[in-house]
């Protein structure tokens, strides 16, 4: 594994220069991010930064989406974008002697879309069976579904994409309005992975973004921490797809590493606790995992599996005692060194490639402003004790908060279902 070395600089207009730097490696990647996204958005334009990502790759002041295809093909890389709650990010990754090529793509796409209403139109027709496309693919949407749930009131409920009434009456006048008042550089941050240096990656950022607009930051309501709830959304086909789980913590949390091993021994692998007792004991489900979905001020922990009807209420039971055997009984340095080696085992695997050290760089430095190398992120994982585990389990297990939501026929026996029914 390359050892990089991470480094963070301002332009003159303010804009963060982030590099990993790799020596000897053979490819570079440029990303460009933008602090917006769909927790950013009001409820009449849900899905506006999703659309507007997808719609600044049909045509700039200088290149159609053809040519971007044929140049950055043509340069042995790969051109992509992303939106997420918190960030819209467009980033490309070639061959290390043609990096200029994703350099200037990537700078065209953020500095220079036109924004065509006839452009924004084909766009629409892709981004709506997108919509249709994750929402028939049940293990994927209970994600959504969740956040919904646990988040309602505030717009981290907001998944990214939208819906297919208000993406269908979006126009371009929204779309431009929306990228003036986002895309500036106060909300601006650039990224680069790979045998990159780090005063050409700054020239770069400078001459393209320090000339557009200095903008604002984006002001975000921190959500509420509500009482536990439950939603149950109907879906017609056989098989209940369920999340449960707790607010967790804001990304400069102190305890967040401990969170994250703690999430690993409960749920990460077939080894955990979740996949032992829901699964290979009892056979109610076939997968059963943990996942902690975070954001710079808030968090969740939530336990995701599915099952049949018959099985998906002792399911939700086991998965409670699960959670309070955490709370009794704390965790043993043996399951703490399994999940610690898993997650420091994952974490190096996905830093082999560029591009997933791209993203990577740019979603960690975005959470806490405090980028970190891999060194010191396992550094950190080290230093995790037991004892910070039991800490980090007490302040986000808690009964009052459990919330659950289910995607699903009507189950017999759960009419009247509440948490408060699941024993933790």
């Amino acid at each position: 594994m390359a050892k990089g070395n991470v480094t963070m600089e301002r332009t003159p207009r303010g804009i963060p220069v982030v590099t990993d730097r790799i020596e000897g490696c053979r490819c570079s990647g440029y990303m460009i991010a933008v602090n917006t996204g769909s927790r950013d958005e009001s409820e009449d334009i849900w899905g506006l930064s999703h659309l507007l990502e997808h719609s600044v790759f049909r045509s700039t002041k200088t290149r159609s989406s053809f040519q971007m295809s044929k140049e950055i093909e043509g340069a042995g890389g790969e051109l992509n974008a992303f939106t997420a709650k918190e960030m819209t990010a467009y980033h490309g990754v070639t061959l290390k002697e043609t990096e200029d090529v994703a350099k200037s793509i990537v700078a065209d796409i953020v500095c220079n879309p036109l924004l065509k209403q006839e452009d924004i139109d084909l766009e629409k027709k892709i981004v709506i069976q997108e919509i249709g496309m994750c929402e028939n693919d049940p293990s994927s949407y209970i994600h959504d579904l969740f956040a919904e749930t646990i988040w309602r009131g505030n717009e981290l409920a907001h998944n990214e994409a939208g819906t297919v009434k208000i993406v269908e009456g979006l126009t371009a006048d929204d779309l431009r309005r929306y990228y003036e008042d986002r895309y500036t550089c106060a909300n601006l941050a650039v990224f680069a992975c790979g045998d990159v240096d780090p005063a050409d990656a700054m020239s770069w950022a400078e001459e393209n973004l320090d000339p557009m607009s200095a903008g604002t930051p984006n002001k975000r309501t921190v959500p509420e921490v509500r009482e536990g709830a439950y939603r149950h959304f109907v879906r017609k086909e056989d098989h209940c797809y369920v999340g449960m789980g707790f607010p967790a913590l804001s990304a400069d949390d102190p305890d967040r590493t401990a969170l994250s091993m703690l999430n690993a021994v409960i749920g990460a692998g077939s080894s955990s606790r979740m996949f032992q007792q829901v699964r290979e004991e009892r056979a109610l489900v076939y997968s059963v995992y943990n996942y902690i979905d975070q954001n710079t001020d808030a968090a969740s922990m939530a336990t995701f599996f599915s099952s049949t009807e018959g099985n998906v209420l002792e399911a939700m039971e086991i998965a409670g005692k699960v959670y309070g055997s955490i709370l009794r009984d704390g965790v043993s340095k043996e399951e703490l060194d399994k999940a610690r080696n898993l997650v420091k085992g994952a974490t190096i695997r996905q830093m082999e490639s560029t591009e997933d050290r791209l993203y990577r760089l740019a979603r960690n430095t975005m959470l806490t402003w405090k980028p970190a190398s891999l060194e010191e992120r396992l550094a950190e994982m080290d230093a995790v004790t037991c004892e910070d585990l039991a800490r980090a389990a007490e302040r986000v297990i808690r009964n009052d908060l459990l919330t659950v939501t289910m995607y699903g026929r009507k189950v017999r026996g759960m009419r009247k279902f509440s948490p408060a029914q699941i024993e933790i």
